[in-house]
């Protein structure tokens, strides 16, 4: 049903519009203040997809990684470039392994 807005009375000391409607209906219908005020008041809300809550828990797990400790990436920069630092690929094949895991839980 169209309604021609041109033609609603919006003067304050009458609350009741007359809406004419197109050519398929004939009748005027009225509407009360009561069903006007129930139809405009609207609640407003926000809904987060499960995207946006998966980011957000992956940017309060990075927010509470600790800080880059830059006297230790001297430290084992020095101790390779002097052949004292040795690699446990045991330890660092687990640690991949970890880590390809939890970026599975992120998805």
């Amino acid at each position: 049903m169209a309604i021609d807005i041109k033609h609603i009375n919006t003067s304050t000391n009458n609350r009741v519009a007359t809406p004419t409607t197109d050519k398929s209906s004939a009748k005027n219908q009225a509407i009360s203040p009561e069903t006007t005020t129930a139809k405009t008041v609207k609640s407003d809300s926000v809904s987060i997809t499960p995207q946006a809550q998966q980011l957000q828990n992956a940017q309060a797990k990075l927010n509470s990684l600790p800080e880059i400790d830059t006297n230790k990436v001297e430290q084992i920069k020095a101790a390779i470039a002097e052949g004292r630092y040795k690699i446990d690929a045991d330890k660092l094949a687990s640690n991949i392994a970890q880590f390809e895991n939890e970026l599975k839980d992120l998805n």
